[in-house]
C-alpha cells in the first residue's frame, strides 16, 4: 500500500523543527522565515510547529505550556502572551503569523493544547491555508480522533516516543495517516509495517547527516529536523 501521505514522492520530506530552529529562536517568525527563503541554506520542505491556545482562544506559536516569566500560555489572554518576548526580543507568534511567514509550506501542526471548543476554528484556519498543505499531529491522541470526527478530509498524525509493535492500532484506530516516531526508535521492521498499512512515517528529531542516511534508506517518508541543511544532501537516497 502506497503511503496515505507521501505517495508521490521519491525522497523524505525535509522538515525544519520549529521552523529553521538550527539557525534562529525555535518557533520565531525569523525560524519560520528562513525555512521558507528560497535559496536559504535552511530551505525546506515543510515546517513543524507547535501549537497553543489562550484563555482568549487565540492561537500562538510556542513549545513550552508556559512563557518565560513563568505564566501559562493556557490562563492569560494574547495581549499578555505577545508581551513577553521570546529569546531574540520578538513576540510570540500567533499561527496566523506564523502560516503568513510560511506561505508555500507544508505545515504540520503540533497541538500542544487544544481544548474542544477550538477544535472547528483550527479547522477553519487549516483549511483556508490549503488541506493539502497543512496537518496536525499531537501526543494527546484524543486531539487527534476529535479532529477525525469534526473533519473527515484534515490530515492527521500521531506522534510516539515509544517503540509501537502495532502502528495501526495508534495511527490508524483513531482516524490518522502518519506517525510521528522518535528517530532512534525507527527500525526496518517498523519502517516495514508502516508501508504495509499506508502509514506515512516521520522521524524526529534528526540533526545528524549519518543518522539522516540511515532512516532514509529504510524508507521513511519525511526528516524532521533542526539544520535542514544536514538532511538535504540525502533526498536522493531512496
Amino acid at each position: 500500500m502506497a503511503s496515505a501521505l507521501f505517495s508521490t514522492m521519491d525522497r523524505p520530506v525535509i522538515i525544519g523543527h520549529r521552523g529553521a530552529s538550527g539557525h534562529a529562536i525555535e518557533n520565531s517568525l525569523l525560524a519560520f522565515r528562513l525555512a521558507a527563503t528560497p535559496g536559504h541554506v535552511a530551505h525546506c520542505d515543510g515546517v513543524e510547529l507547535d501549537l497553543h491556545t489562550t484563555s482568549d482562544g487565540a492561537f500562538v506559536v510556542h513549545h513550552d505550556p508556559v512563557l518565560s516569566t513563568g505564566e501559562h500560555i493556557a490562563a492569560i489572554p494574547l495581549s499578555r502572551v505577545r508581551a513577553v518576548p521570546l529569546a531574540d526580543g520578538s513576540p510570540v507568534p500567533t499561527l496566523q503569523a506564523a502560516l503568513d511567514a510560511l506561505d508555500g509550506l507544508e505545515v504540520f501542526v503540533e497541538a500542544k493544547t487544544l481544548p474542544p471548543g477550538s477544535d472547528s476554528i483550527l479547522l477553519s484556519v487549516l483549511r483556508t491555508y490549503g488541506r493539502d498543505r497543512s496537518s496536525v499531529h499531537a501526543f494527546d491522541h484524543r486531539i487527534i480522533a476529535r479532529l477525525r470526527r469534526a473533519d473527515p478530509n484534515v490530515r492527521l498524525g500521531v506522534l510516539s516516543a515509544s517503540y509501537p509493535i502495532y502502528p495501526a492500532r495508534q495511527v490508524l484506530d483513531v482516524g490518522a495517516t502518519m506517525l510521528w516516531q522518535e528517530a532512534h526508535l525507527i527500525d526496518a521492521s517498523l519502517a516495514a509495517l508502516c508501508r504495509e498499512d499506508g502509514i506515512a512515517l516521520i522521524a524526529w528529531t534528526v540533526n545528524d547527516s549519518g543518522e539522516g542516511l540511515r532512516l532514509a534508506e529504510l524508507g521513511v517518508d519525511g526528516l524532521c529536523g533542526n539544520w535542514p541543511e544536514r538532511l538535504r544532501q540525502r533526498r536522493q537516497t531512496r
